[in-house]
């Protein structure tokens, strides 16, 4: 008897419970459940702004021979314009120093602008996990001049920099290994540049004769350069409008069918 009296008391007890905590997790469904409308805008942060605009100003000061602007962009993110012959002071400066820390490149990619005298921009992604921050480097160059390699600073930058040369054709002195990395062998010319042309100037394909893969130009036959810019239902005759079909002037009614 006592202990089916213990037993009931339990029992309602942890209904009591479940009802409770059933109710306060009803209304966190509830807007977990519900659309968000309104866009997703990063929110300003002023005091953000302000340190890395410090930041920037303290690093011009300090290679004012090389950084040739500094600016902090709408989402709070700093970029540094610098001399194309900057490129090892500045990155060490900004690893090595004890304010700066940016010691993880993320990435090295490069901006084709054919409208400028210096066409290329080069531009290095930097972190710095001791101050959970990133900073932007850019610098500057064109198709004849060459840029100092960063690998003796970032050893991360000796592949980035291999894919530069492969899709932009920006060659960098020093660098231990400047090969192409992502076109094949015997390649012609350089993908990412905006005056290379969209089909390329040669076609891989398998030589059964040769048992081999052979490169030769690119042919596009006369058939694959006509474009039909009619309706897709216009080849389906039942669509079509009948020649003997009637054509009604201004006013005329249509003829009734029986």
């Amino acid at each position: 008897m006592a202990a089916s009296l213990v037993r009931l008391v339990r029992g309602g007890v942890c209904r009591s419970l479940n009802l409770h905590r059933t109710a306060a997790l009803a209304p966190a469904r509830l807007e977990a459940t519900t659309a968000e409308t309104r866009p997703t805008v990063r929110p300003k942060d002023a005091v953000a702004h302000q340190q890395l605009s410090a930041f920037g100003e303290y690093v011009a000061e300090i290679l004012p021979k090389y950084v040739q602007q500094v600016q902090v962009t709408c989402y709070n993110e700093l970029e540094v314009m610098i001399h194309p012959e900057g490129i090892v002071p500045v990155l060490t400066f900004l690893r090595d120093h004890t304010n700066a820390q940016f010691r993880n490149m993320i990435d090295l990619t490069a901006v084709d602008i054919p409208s400028r005298q210096n066409r290329f921009e080069i531009v290095y992604n930097l972190l710095s996990l001791r101050f959970n921050s990133r900073i932007r480097v850019k610098t500057y160059t064109d198709e004849l001049t060459p840029v100092d390699s960063s690998v003796s600073v970032h050893h991360a930058a000796n592949w980035y920099e291999r894919e530069v040369w492969d899709m932009y054709g920006v060659f960098f002195a020093n660098h231990p290994d400047l090969r192409r990395i992502l076109t094949d062998y015997g390649f012609e010319g350089h993908p990412f540049r905006k005056d290379f042309p969209l089909s390329g100037y040669v076609e891989v394909r398998y030589d059964d004769e040769l048992k081999r893969v052979v490169a030769e130009p690119v042919e596009l036959t006369q058939e694959f350069r006509k474009y039909d810019l009619n309706s897709p239902w216009e080849s389906f005759p039942a669509h079509r409008e009948s020649k003997d079909a009637p054509k009604l002037e201004a006013g005329d009614k249509p003829p009734v069918t029986k």
